[in-house]
């Protein structure tokens, strides 16, 4: 650690102020904070409180949390092509998993080298510091979206979030709508054709001599895709649990995002109260509307698509969520209800679960502003203040 503080302290007298490099001083604050813990403490008066933990450990916790569903997910991309070509029981774990991993590593690199590339320019432009939120953003975009969503519009979907639903409300700490959320929503309604159907949730050609070709035309829809076209799944609860049925990359697995919550859970950066509403909404709901209104139980809804993942890493984005406790019970009961209700009620949009994310994201101030004044108005009311 302390080559490393020796390395960045040689360096930075180019970075300061009449230095050569001076113009990349946010491209050098970027990686020496992402490297390091900060030495600087506030400068404005007051009262402060200082953590040894900042913004860039959380961000890099929770992509800690992550790895379980990412690395799944490689996996599942991986069992879903050999299963469909019928070579399953000849091909061994590493093969598989190598298949999956080379053809979800581009969308990776992709997605951070548009939205970071992003962040950096803006960054400079403005002469501000390079902000981490990203750091997340990165990785989750990539494990929302199918396996078939071309490189492309993956890039288009990673500048559109961090242009217009970070970096013009002022960036990490401002934004209203969470950016993986954006992501999503943009490629769904700009390209339906490559986020809805049964063509794009198994890779269809083999990678590297890894995998199988399939034949042109190959379709596998999710369960929740077989239910909306009015199909009994078949895929078992065991199968939906363990994950392995065709979904987007990161979502499929029950086991692997509850692996993330308790590490999210443990370490303090999610809320529980906003992660167990969202359960409670969604499973309530799911009961209200079982029998006429859908074949489904309200296991087999918390189990299907991307529920759990969103329950766990979005919906509890500290900047988009709820802050005040009892706004936190609501705001995470109204988006497991909301995802029900728009699974239930708009066959044409089976996944729910990012649409009642963007809802309550725009919620989500108006429901802490109401709490806000209900307390201020009971504190005045017991301090016999009209």
């Amino acid at each position: 650690m302390s080559a490393i503080r020796n390395l960045f302290d040689k360096m930075r007298p180019s970075f300061e102020e009449g230095g050569k490099l001076h113009a990349f001083r946010s491209v050098f604050d970027g990686f020496e904070t992402f490297a390091l813990v900060p030495n600087d403490t506030a400068k404005a008066g007051g009262v402060n409180i200082h953590d040894a933990i900042d913004s860039k450990r959380i961000m890099s916790m929770v992509v800690i949390a992550l790895m379980p569903a990412m690395l799944f997910g490689m996996y599942n991309i991986g069992y879903q092509n050999y299963l469909a070509a019928g070579t399953l029981a000849s091909a061994g774990f590493f093969e598989i998993f190598f298949y999956g991993f080379f053809a979800v590593l581009p969308k990776i690199l992709v997605s951070y080298i548009v939205g970071l590339g992003i962040e950096f320019a803006w960054a400079q432009w403005k002469g501000e510091e390079i902000q981490e939120g990203y750091l997340v953003s990165g990785i989750i975009i990539p494990l929302i979206i199918p396996i078939g969503c071309p490189l492309w519009m993956l890039a288009l979907a990673c500048a559109f979030s961090v242009i217009f639903c970070k970096e013009i409300f002022g960036g990490t700490g401002m934004n209203i709508f969470n950016p993986a959320i954006a992501a999503r929503m943009f490629l769904f309604f700009a390209y339906p054709a490559k986020m809805t159907g049964d063509t794009i949730w198994v890779a269809q050609n083999s990678i590297f001599g890894l995998g199988n070709d399939l034949p042109d035309g190959f379709t596998a829809a999710t369960p929740l895709g077989q239910i909306a076209q009015g199909i009994t799944p078949d895929a078992s609860i065991m199968d939906m649990a363990l994950g392995f049925i065709p979904g987007s990359i990161g979502e499929t697995s029950l086991i692997a995002i509850a692996i993330g919550a308790v590490i999210l859970l443990w370490t303090g950066i999610a809320s529980w109260r906003t992660m167990l509403f969202v359960f409670v909404g969604g499973a309530l709901m799911a009961f209200i509307f079982h029998g006429n209104l859908s074949p489904l139980s309200a296991r087999e809804h918390l189990v299907m698509g991307g529920f759990a993942f969103g329950a766990v890493f979005m919906a509890t984005d500290p900047v988009t969520s709820c802050r005040t406790t009892t706004g936190q019970y609501i705001y995470g009961f109204l988006i497991g209800a909301m995802a029900i209700i728009i699974r239930v009620m708009n066959a044409g949009y089976p996944e729910g679960m990012m649409l009642a994310i963007f809802f309550g994201n725009m919620c989500a101030p108006m429901i802490d502003h109401f709490i806000v004044e209900r307390n201020i108005s009971k504190r005045l009311k017991r301090g016999g203040t009209k």
